[in-house]
């Protein structure tokens, strides 16, 4: 076999397989580029999904004749110095406008303020033309066009024009979201033009302009810093969720970041309450020494990976957990404009033919079979409630609380509808419960907490199990031997290569004993951890508070309406029950007089 020294040409198109994968990493780096310039003000423009047309331009400060000659050559920079432990800026490998220049026709056109005039360079399939003058603003403009036109095999895999649009829609929008003080303007004849105007240190309204008004009505501020590592950003209430996990947005000291270990950890911040298939929205900034981070791992840098893994796991776990219960139980207003629809006549009312007797404006007695008035029934005002709606008349201990709904979040009961649905009335508006889904986080927050402070009980099996394992697994096993009696599991080692299994949780009843000590062993051997046995029970803990709660149906008295308001506004996490759902939805009183056209 001959070895070869492969073309400058090929071998920037090698990069740019790696570098740019599709137009949104095109714009992914030219914006970047961009954003170290300092740019205030960045325009990108599009044509076929950034296929036909991708252009970018900015009001940063531009590069001289020379520095543009050497910007389009392989692995020139002037973003870090002869250090990759101190990298502060977002792009700094130099391959971008090389890669991109070896697959495409690109074109640059730049200015610095202090010259007379403009610099032009331009390159086509890998070859390049010398540096021209050129009239033009002070920054950049950079033009791809024809993107992939000397690679037409990588051409043949690109996605519709349609989603390749959405996905320079969504770089720009994760820039923006990092960039709260430049202007970004996305246009062009394959899309409606998006226009984020800067914020200047608003950082929330930046991240309303992206994810929407309800983002800032339903988010949560997190402040929290750990050793050497500082976590900032807003956190969704958990009732604020989404079917997919696109509105979560994470940067490590400024750059984007999609990293596995992140997502992770804030699904875990967010367990218990979220349902499954349901993910929380979240925009978090993490900020620590560059020398803590690498984010060389992958050459479109999307990916880091950190010196202390664990350090920012738990600090993100952590804060999240900490604001979530500070300020995580109120409902999501998304819940109170859905309500708002729903009670809107127009909506509800079918399209039938008109008749007077079920006219809303016939007089109140009206009869068509006589002479179209009858006599009105004489009926108590309590005759009229439906036997559904229970009016909650406030007994002699709880007077005071109903007439000072102010004094509690949750107000003070007034009724119940349904057998299911407990409506109060607070000082600015009204509350309806969901009373299962309430108790039911009650009585498994009861649980969790009787499991955790002192040790589960146990039952002796009468016969141990004998468990056949191999010899590393039952060293790690014994290892943890101490963790597992606290939670009710007591083993011991049954000779080379074999654990006996001598007590199980009472709690889990009849369990699969050997079946239970290979997923510990199993995750042991991955994490070096014994969660398992531990969420086990946390989720038999959740099985079982489900079936002991208040169930639906069950008519309540106003006392226990009110001590079940009382409890949930003391226990952390009420806002959701077990599987994620709301236990309550809040509409204002100004909601309430805007249905009725009173505001």
């Amino acid at each position: 076999m001959i070895i070869k020294q492969l073309s400058e040409t090929l071998i920037n198109q090698i990069a740019a397989g790696e570098v740019i994968e599709r137009p949104a990493s095109a714009a992914k780096e030219l914006i970047e580029n961009a954003l170290d310039a300092g740019a205030t003000r960045i325009e990108i423009a599009t044509a076929g999904g950034g296929k036909t047309l991708l252009r970018v331009s900015d009001n940063g400060s531009g590069m001289s004749p020379a520095d543009l000659a050497l910007a389009v050559q392989r692995h020139c920079t002037s973003k870090i110095s002869d250090s990759l432990t101190d990298i502060r800026t977002l792009g700094f490998r130099g391959e971008a406008l090389p890669s991109i220049g070896s697959v495409a026709r690109l074109s640059i056109t730049t200015r610095t303020a202090g010259a007379s005039e403009g610099a032009a360079i331009a390159i086509a399939g890998g070859k390049t033309e010398a540096v021209r003058p050129s009239p033009a603003n002070v920054g950049t403009v950079v033009e791809v066009r024809d993107l992939f036109f000397a690679t037409p095999a990588r051409l043949k895999f690109m996605k519709s024009e349609k989603a390749e649009a959405a996905a320079i829609s969504e770089v720009v929008r994760r820039m923006a979201i990092a960039f709260p003080k430049v202007r970004f303007v996305l246009s062009g004849s394959d899309r409606t033009t998006l226009e984020f105007p800067a914020t200047g240190e608003d950082r929330l309204a930046r991240m309303a302009q992206v994810l929407g008004r309800d983002f800032r009505d339903n988010a949560i501020e997190i402040d929290a810093e750990r050793e050497d590592a500082r976590l900032t950003g807003f956190a969704g209430v958990p009732t604020f969720n989404r079917g997919n996990s696109l509105q979560q947005y994470v940067f490590v000291n400024g750059r984007p970041v999609q990293d596995k270990l992140i997502l992770s950890a804030i699904r875990a911040a967010y367990a218990e309450t979220i349902p499954h298939g349901r993910y929380p929205v979240a925009v978090l900034a993490i900020e620590l020494d560059p020398a803590l981070v690498d984010v060389n791992v992958h050459p479109a840098k999307s990916d880091v990976r950190f010196r202390d893994p664990g350090l920012i796991r738990g600090l993100l776990i952590g804060a999240i957990r900490e604001a979530l219960a500070r300020d995580g139980d109120r409902a999501a207003t998304t819940g109170a404009s859905g309500m708002m629809r729903a009670f809107r006549p127009e909506m509800q009312r079918p399209q039938q033919p008109w008749a007077p007797a079920a006219s809303p404006y016939r007089p109140l007695h009206f009869d068509q079979t006589a002479n179209g008035f009858a006599e009105a029934p004489q009926r108590a005002f309590a005759e009229f409630s439906e036997p559904s709606a229970r009016s909650a008349a406030p007994a002699e201990d709880t007077r005071v609380a109903a007439a000072s709904p102010a004094s509690f979040p949750l107000g003070a009961a007034r009724a119940q509808l349904h057998e299911n649905y407990i409506v109060a009335q607070t000082d600015d508006g009204l509350v309806i419960v969901d009373q299962h889904a309430a108790h039911e986080r009650l009585v498994f927050e009861t649980m969790r907490t009787a499991l955790h402070s002192r040790p589960v009980p146990a039952q002796t099996l009468l016969i141990p199990e004998i468990v056949d394992l191999p010899e590393d697994d039952c060293d790690r096993l014994m290892a943890h031997a101490a963790e597992f009696i606290r939670l009710g599991l007591a083993i011991e080692r049954f000779g080379p290569g074999a654990i006996a299994v001598r007590e199980t949780p009472a709690m889990l009843g009849e369990v699969d004993a050997a079946g239970l000590v290979r997923q510990l062993a199993d995750e042991l051997a991955e994490w070096d951890t014994a969660n398992g046995l531990a969420g086990r029970l946390e989720y038999l803990a959740a099985t079982m508070a489900c079936h002991g709660s208040v169930r639906s149906g069950r008519r309540m008295r106003t006392e226990e309406m009110n001590a079940l308001l009382r409890q949930m506004e003391a226990t952390p996490g009420s806002g959701q029950c077990n599987h994620g759902r709301p236990t309550y939805i809040e509409l204002k009183l100004s909601d309430i007089e805007r249905l009725f056209g009173r505001s």
